[in-house]
């Protein structure tokens, strides 16, 4: 027996499909199960195939059974999980495989991102057993089967993970290469690195190693290079005997040869000083909620390139592995981050939170490591960091972190007082969020220089680390005018935009090495008097057309760009990614 069915697509929010007020604001378990016939060569009882059922995310706990046996268990949204199930599909050729997915959205101290359930015990005002989820970050929190689910095979001896590290030199480039192997201890890995034309350039043999590029073609940002975005191909075989039989698999993996270095002024990509002028976005449109959206998310990237953006933040979580790839491509740099938003309560700093964190961050490392458009891990956003009980914390994830992953800079982001902050000493570089005369000084416009200065030069004379501004802005309605500005209109939305460039502009010359606005998009969060259907600080609606922030940004991030570029002066590309 079930409750309800209906139909529900994936990948999608399950929020807004529906006209059903109560699955919009639905908390707790949903169903979720499918019906798929397997390729024969799959199931005859074949020790030498292993059919993987995979996840590209799901929010927030899962527990998967494939044919009414559980096959896995996962815990957080925004990342992949995947099982072997060969032992329970294998052998039934002809019957159909059911893949059955229970899924949770409860959000408690303890998950990233953190949340508590509240229940309303006065029954003079709320129904019996009446609760609700609080949450302590500004954006809706939709759940489902957001990403791609796939079945896929693999021989039973398989690559599992390869890691790769590039430097270079005027002339030549190294690439160091780690594969892992699993199945067997018998086999031989030969590997090709070819460029873009298809011509190998080196090759290597053995698990561990590295490939010497000469003259190699290195990735550059979007707007530094007039080939952004440069990758080659490594090719791994292996082939390895077993049962009697000659197995061979094969990956090819992008590889983009860049170094990325901090100094206590600078941000250096390939020994060249990068400034971040770019975006933090959302997963998040309409109907499909933070499903992956094919169309969006390249008519998201046009409007980057349109906007001269070079960059963006995955505020709040990890996004899609097709929206990462369209980075690496594209020359797109990306600060990495985890879900951890809203850690606020003192409950969500102790031990059973920081091994979840910990978790989370050695999930998102082993996703994303290879990729060159990852040049910095953010493993938190606007925490309690000024609790006592934040300092072990964030020493703690930020050193695990530079374990899993020596080659890039971390940080978190900060919207505490600087002499207070007790996770930013461990950081390579400060970010920090600042709304001058919006949640303070409300209307104020005029106390934006002062105080941004103030909030910099505090923050670079305590740490003498470069300052990433990693949110700034103000909410406009779509044509709503006034002049004078008055807030929620656009023209103060362009105005607290322009008091704030100027200061930028002045700092960028020391110690700032960056400045991203929210938001790319307006998006949705949960209802409340401050909030008109969602946030609209977006400088595109969330149907993705300009506000007129957009064209004072855009004007803004083209003059950067032409400013800082070695080429002649860019035009202002309209290019399309096919």
């Amino acid at each position: 027996q079930t409750g309800p069915v209906i139909d529900m697509p994936v990948p999608a929010s399950f929020n807004d499909i529906t006209q059903d007020p109560s699955l919009e604001n639905y908390i707790g378990w949903v169903w979720y199960e499918k019906e798929v016939l397997l390729p024969l060569r799959w199931l005859r009882d074949d020790l030498n195939t292993r059919v993987v059922l995979r996840f590209g995310s799901a929010h927030y706990y899962s527990i998967v059974w494939v044919n009414g046996v559980q096959v896995m268990e996962h815990e957080g949204g925004h990342l992949p999980f995947e099982a072997d199930i060969s032992s329970v599909v294998q052998g039934s050729p002809g019957i159909p495989c059911r893949i059955t997915v229970a899924l949770n959205n409860t959000l408690t101290p303890h998950t990233l991102p953190p949340g508590s359930i509240q229940y309303m015990n006065d029954e003079t005002r709320y129904p019996k057993n009446y609760f609700v989820q609080n949450i302590r970050f500004d954006f809706f929190n939709y759940a489902g089967i957001h990403r791609p689910v796939v079945l896929y095979t693999t021989p039973s001896v398989y690559i599992d993970d390869i890691t790769v590290t590039t430097s270079s030199s005027e002339s030549v480039a190294m690439v160091q290469y780690q594969v892992s192997v699993v199945g067997s201890t018998l086999y031989s890995l030969s590997l090709s690195l070819r460029d873009q034309e298809g011509i190998v350039v080196a090759t290597a043999k053995g698990t561990v190693g590295e490939l010497k590029v000469l003259n190699p073609n290195l990735w550059w940002p979007y707007l530094m290079h007039k080939s952004p975005g440069y990758r080659y191909s490594l090719e791994v075989k292996m082939q390895a005997q077993a049962n009697g039989v000659l197995l061979e698999d094969m990956y090819t993996l992008p590889v983009g040869i860049r170094t990325v270095h901090v100094t206590s002024t600078q941000f250096l990509i390939n020994g060249k000083p990068f400034y971040f002028h770019g975006v933090n976005k959302h997963e998040d449109a309409d109907i499909r909620g933070k499903g992956l959206d094919w169309p969006l998310v390249v008519k998201d990237f046009n409007l980057l390139r349109w906007l001269g953006a070079n960059s963006f933040r995955t505020s709040h979580y990890p996004y899609a592995e097709e929206i990462m790839d369209l980075c690496d491509a594209n020359g797109i740099v990306v600060i990495d981050e985890c879900p951890a938003v809203g850690i606020k309560m003192p409950e969500s700093f102790g031990n059973k939170s920081l091994q979840h964190h910990l978790v989370v961050m050695e999930e998102l490392i082993r996703r994303d490591k290879n990729r060159p458009s990852v040049v910095m891990w953010s493993v938190a956003n606007e925490p309690a960091s000024e609790l006592p009980p934040a300092a072990y914390y964030f020493k703690t994830v930020i050193a695990h972190t530079k374990a899993l992953d020596p080659s890039r800079p971390v940080t978190f982001v900060t919207d505490a007082n600087y002499a207070l902050d007790h996770g930013a000493p461990y950081v390579d570089v400060i970010c920090v969020n600042s709304y001058f005369s919006w949640y303070h000084d409300s209307g104020h416009l005029e106390v934006i220089p002062l105080q941004l200065t103030t909030q910099f030069e505090n923050w670079y004379k305590t740490y003498q680390k470069p300052i990433i501004q990693s949110e700034y802005g103000a909410d406009s309605v779509p044509g709503l005018h006034s002049d004078p500005p008055l807030m929620f209109s656009e023209e103060y939305q362009k105005a607290v935009l322009k008091e704030y460039h100027s200061i930028f502009d002045k700092k960028r010359k020391e110690y700032v090495i960056g400045e991203l606005i929210w938001n790319f998009a307006d998006f949705m969060t949960n209802q409340g008097t401050t909030r008109v259907l969602g946030n609209k600080k977006g400088i595109f609606t969330r149907q993705r057309q300009p506000k007129s922030a957009a064209f004072v940004l855009r004007e803004r991030y083209w003059k950067i760009a032409n400013e800082s570029s070695c080429l002649p002066p860019i035009i202002k590309s309209h290019t399309l990614f096919l």
